[in-house]
């Protein structure tokens, strides 16, 4: 089988930030890597599962919400996967930043985990992980240019 392009990206000198992972048609994914890969400690699930839930309800109710199409987590706990479709790589970074922010200030309920019924694994939460580890990501992305969207090689 042909490799798929996520496993291609030498993943040897990946360093945290925002990359263009891939571009099919007018979807856009963007690689939104918080840890560098293989050198643990990597995003603990319930600190990554609250992000997820963050992340895309702030990204769903911004005012580029037509655009969103996929917030989600790597399987490698590394990062994330934000799909959108007609955004410029500027106003997707700006996004990407603020919401990044917004997490790291946080206070209150997390969205979509009050219950069973909301979320399929809805006790494995960690606001005050969330918090730390998008505080932690904040520098690396701050002066984030769409020149810095290019996978290291």
């Amino acid at each position: 089988m042909k490799k798929i392009a996520s496993f291609c990206v030498n993943h040897d000198t990946l360093t945290p930030g925002i990359y263009l992972s891939r571009v099919d048609g007018p979807v856009v994914t963007y690689d939104i890597r918080m840890v560098k890969p293989n050198c643990p400690p990597y995003l603990p699930n319930a600190a990554l599962h609250t992000i997820e839930h963050l992340f895309a309800t702030f990204a769903r109710n911004s005012e580029d919400a037509d655009h969103v199409i996929y917030f989600g987590p790597m399987g490698c706990r590394t990062g994330f996967y934000f799909l959108v479709t007609d955004m410029q790589h500027n106003a997707v970074i700006d996004q990407v930043r603020d919401i990044f922010r917004r997490i790291a200030a946080y206070e209150g309920d997390i969205p979509g985990a009050a219950n069973s019924a909301e979320c399929g694994n809805y006790l494995e939460h960690d606001l005050a992980g969330a918090k730390e580890w998008a505080a932690q990501f904040l520098p690396v992305i701050e002066n984030w240019k769409p020149e810095n969207l290019r996978y290291p090689s």
